[in-house]
């Protein structure tokens, strides 16, 4: 089985070597070992089960929670001519007997099956007659109760241990911090089985969290100069941050969809396809969206609202960058945020235990997000993983950020509340330690308080910077009910006492930026006196070609790194063309010939001398 294992990686899936721990996952597998399994995102988990199910006896079964991730996988392993279906409620009945029929035939290598249709009674009894090679259980961390994207329909998967006991198990995740591992070996039914951490680093992403200026223009002078006509995703809380950023993104000359709830279904899938299917589209979601998603040249992952823990924005901003080439993960965050979360978390209908777990979760987020240090360190410790001081690709490691004694300004800043009597805004607090003049001020007689215009050495901007971190601390709490009104708690006492000191980043006021142009820069066009401009952007047009005729997203077609390799290679041989990385034997007959036909058109001015001479001798 050795030599199966390599012959299956080199001949279908066209590549030359395992990365990581993928090869002792593969041999573990295909030995009939159970495993759980941490590879980050776009680190290759799903050649994990795939080579073993096409190597071992019968059919492996995947369990998917999502209807897209099946249906790219299903499309991507077609393409490469491994036997490949799904099963999920959006096929009609007619395909689900055709399915159903395969299997019993022996003509599957892998079916995709959502955990609700396999779990029921039809999909047991049809399992229980045919050859299995595996179970594998995706987005495993679905099963903890504790975690962000709980599924109830995963704690139910124990039972394939004792209906299907000889078939090998393997849960995959890409977000587990340790309290969610043993969540999943103990609910899966996984205890002695080996565990293969993988790491959870994603070095090409460059992560930053600014603090909220102005959000849109923040966010639009970052989409100009960074991924002008890029695909990304930007996310937010509700609804209707969602539809208003999608327009103002439209308008200012953005393709950019919206993706929520509140859309009805067909018009979710057709941004959705349109989305997977075409290129440079932005789209704009709430968390239902992504989970799932394989789209690998997503250049950048935007949050404009606080996400709801550390392994939700590690999961989502793992959406960017799978092909491995340079992203962006960027978030904007300001007082409203924090207080929103909190109120959230307090208010929700949790018992007092899980409420004291998502208090803690939000706490390393905000900790996260007040960082003067390595995010990426910070963010990797989280799952306990120890990197290098510096990473060199987040916003603190490519520009430091300055820290500040800040024990007088908080003093100034709890007492201040604490003398308007805990019934104010931020807003207020600070246009009485700066002195303001406004009328309403006079009127409720805080221009007579010791506090009054005692902050005036500060600017606005940096005492917002204040009040955002002492909130962020929990020296300060944020009444939602009262119209957004701050109170001191129990953890601001030895600060007004001067028992300990308060260390700060310090936020500085952002230089203005240019004015934004009506439209978003288009995509650089091809430099003609550069072949290899030129020969890329014609392969991308012809594998774009290739894909619409079939109905699927380019990249299942080919991947941007292997186009990349093939301006680098030039292959003018089908033989060549072989050793593209990407390049099986099913995509070698469908694809070398067309391909090839576009690097000979456009090759470089050297090959084509060379050419011409051999052909004149």
């Amino acid at each position: 089985m050795a030599d199966d294992v390599r012959r299956v990686l080199e001949r279908v899936f066209g590549y030359a070597e395992f990365r990581g721990q993928q090869e002792e996952v593969v041999r573990h597998t295909v030995g009939g070992g159970d495993s759980l399994v941490l590879m980050p995102t776009g680190g290759g988990k799903s050649l994990c089960y795939q080579i073993p199910s096409i190597v071992r006896d019968g059919t492996g079964v995947v369990v998917s929670p999502l209807i897209a991730l099946m249906r790219d996988q299903v499309e991507s392993l077609q393409q490469a001519g491994v036997r490949a279906a799904c099963l999920n409620s959006s096929l009609p009945y007619r395909e689900v007997l055709q399915v159903e029929s395969a299997l019993r035939a022996g003509r599957l290598d892998l079916l995709y099956v959502a955990p609700e249709r396999l779990l029921g009674d039809r999909t047991f009894e049809l399992l229980s007659n045919v050859p299995l090679a595996l179970f594998a259980i995706d987005e495993a961390h679905c099963v903890s109760q504790w975690g962000h994207d709980f599924r109830p329909e995963y704690l139910r998967l124990s039972a394939l241990r004792e209906r299907f006991p000889g078939v090998p198990r393997i849960a995959l995740t890409a977000t587990a911090d340790e309290p969610t591992r043993r969540e999943i070996v103990d609910r899966l039914g996984l205890r002695g089985a080996p565990i293969f951490v993988d790491g959870f680093d994603r070095p090409n992403i460059r992560y930053s969290v600014v603090p909220k200026n102005n959000p849109r223009k923040q966010f639009h002078a970052f989409l100009r100069e960074c991924h002008p006509g890029r695909s990304g995703i930007v996310y937010r809380l509700s609804r209707k941050g969602v539809e208003d950023t999608a327009e103002w993104l439209r308008d200012a000359g953005v393709d950019a969809l919206p993706y929520h709830a509140g859309l009805g279904k067909r018009e979710r899938q057709a941004n959705q396809d349109r989305f997977i299917r075409e290129d440079d589209v932005v789209m704009v979601a709430t968390i239902a969206f992504g989970m799932g998603i394989d789209k690998p040249d997503v250049r950048f992952v935007a949050h404009l609202d606080l996400p709801k823990s550390i392994e939700a924005y590690y999961q989502e901003t793992g959406r960017a960058g799978r092909d491995g080439d340079p992203a962006d993960a960027w978030m904007a965050y300001g007082l409203k945020d924090v207080v929103m979360l909190r109120h959230m978390v307090e208010n929700s209908d949790a018992g007092d235990a899980r409420k004291r777990l998502e208090r803690r979760k939000l706490d390393a987020l905000l900790g996260y997000c007040e960082l003067t240090t390595c995010r990426r360190r910070t963010l990797l410790s989280y799952f306990g993983e120890t990197v290098p001081e510096r990473c060199g690709n987040c916003d603190n490691c490519l520009s430091p950020v300055e820290t500040w004694n800040a024990t007088e300004a908080a003093q100034k800043a709890l007492s201040c509340v604490h003398r308007t009597g805990q019934r104010f805004g931020a807003v207020y607090v600070i246009d009485v330690l700066r002195g303001s003049e406004a009328e309403r001020i006079r009127r409720f007689g805080h221009d007579q308080l010791s506090t009054y215009g005692i902050g005036k050495e500060i600017g606005a901007y940096e005492w917002r910077s204040v009040f955002r971190q002492l909130v962020a601390r929990g020296l300060l709490k944020v009444d939602m009910e009262g119209y957004g009104t701050l109170s001191l708690t129990e953890a601001s006492r030895p600060v007004l006492k001067g028992e300990v000191e308060v260390h700060m980043r310090r936020d500085l006021l952002p230089k203005r930026a240019a004015k934004p142009r009506k439209r978003a820069a288009p995509r650089p066009t091809a430099d003609p006196s550069k072949w290899s401009d030129v020969l890329w952007e014609a392969l991308r047009q012809r594998r774009t070609e290739l894909a619409k005729a079939q109905g699927v997203p380019p990249y299942v077609v080919f991947h941007d790194a292997s186009l990349r390799e093939m301006v680098e290679q030039q292959p003018s041989t089908l033989q060549a063309f072989a050793e593209i990385s990407g390049v099986g034997e099913t995509k070698l007959e469908r694809y070398g010939e067309a391909f090839i036909a576009v690097i000979r058109a456009h090759a470089s001015p050297p090959e084509k001398a060379g050419a011409a001479a051999t052909e004149q001798a």
